[in-house]
């Protein structure tokens, strides 16, 4: 007869607090503007438009987002769809409390283990089921140390290290395509963060800080296309995660505004043809890479269902307070 597991290990017993979200929006263009409306409620609704409906009644619209497929003058804005954010420790948390309640057989143990190894893979789970790629060849910086002096006095990573770790990514996102994407055109992919030619220029930049990180941490940065851009359009948009991996969570989310500029004419120009080319592949990547990694943590939430059926979730189930015996 097996033993009963009556203790959960340390990483079982980290809970991610919920941390209030701050907002920081860095732009290389100081035209733009952003407006704070007072609701019925009281509350505040940020970045919003207030307009009139036909019978006079105002209307408030939220516009947190670029959608990079209408025209630079009349843009519509649209809230992206993130899963959510705690499933990682979520899942940690329920598989401690089948543990806590006691695995009785050989079969339950083994099935706990399997679960717990499939989540070694952590980063493709969190990152990979909104589309971001996360191989060595796609990530733009992967387990990269983040060193004390990036601490401000307020003891947590300051925030303009975040826009640099993802301006450093969005290099590495683009030597990517030149290396391993597109080798054909690896001078053009090369030149991009260069002026000697076509070159990428950040337009607008918002980060999202999800909770303060602190030194000694390792961070992996991911870039994905916002949606597929048309080979007519002169910018593009782009998703960053940055990754606390320490903690196994978000630690930020930015949204670039990438906007192609011909630095020999001095002026924008369309997303060229090679771009488009491997843009349009990525696409297809990014899209395979979320139906995946869902169906993978829907076979995990599947597993994990059962195990707690047998465990907790059913009638005369007792905790295991880890009394000993004589």
């Amino acid at each position: 007869m097996c033993p009963k597991v009556s203790t959960i290990p340390l990483h079982f017993q980290r809970a991610l607090s919920s941390t209030p979200v701050q907002r920081s929006t860095s732009e290389s263009n100081t035209d733009s503007t952003s407006t704070t409306k007072q609701t019925a409620n009281g509350d505040t609704a940020a970045d919003t438009e207030s307009q009139k409906s036909p019978n006079g009644a105002p209307i408030i619209m939220k516009f947190p987002y670029y959608d990079p497929r209408q025209n630079a003058g009349d843009q519509m804005l649209v809230e992206p769809t993130v899963p959510n954010q705690k499933w990682l420790s979520d899942v940690k948390a329920r598989v401690g409390k089948c543990i806590m309640f006691g695995l009785n057989t050989e079969k339950q143990i083994q099935q706990a283990g399997g679960i717990l190894r499939r989540l070694k893979h952590w980063r493709e789970l969190v990152a990979g089921r909104e589309g971001f790629l996360t191989d060595s060849k796609r990530a733009g910086l992967l387990r990269h140390k983040v060193v004390w002096g990036e601490m401000d006095t307020m003891s947590h990573i300051n925030n303009v290290t975040y826009v640099r770790y993802a301006e450093s990514a969005r290099i590495q996102w683009a030597y990517n395509y030149a290396v391993h994407v597109d080798p054909e055109h690896k001078r053009e992919w090369s030149e991009l963060w260069t002026p000697k030619g076509d070159g990428l220029i950040l337009r607008k930049m918002t980060t999202e800080y999800k909770f303060p990180m602190t030194w000694p941490d390792h961070i992996s940065v991911f870039h994905k296309l916002r949606s597929l851009p048309s080979p007519t359009e002169s910018h593009f948009i782009l998703d960053v995660l940055i990754l606390s991996e320490l903690h196994q969570r978000p630690a930020a989310r930015c949204v670039e505004d990438i906007v192609m500029y011909d630095y020999r004419k001095g002026q924008k120009t369309a997303i060229r043809p090679f771009m488009m080319e491997a843009f349009e592949k990525t696409w297809r990547e990014q899209t395979k890479q979320k139906n995946a990694c869902e169906s993978r943590i829907k076979a995990i939430d599947s597993d994990l269902r059962d195990l707690e059926n047998i465990t907790w979730n059913k009638e005369g189930a007792v905790e295991d307070m880890g009394g000993g015996g004589t």
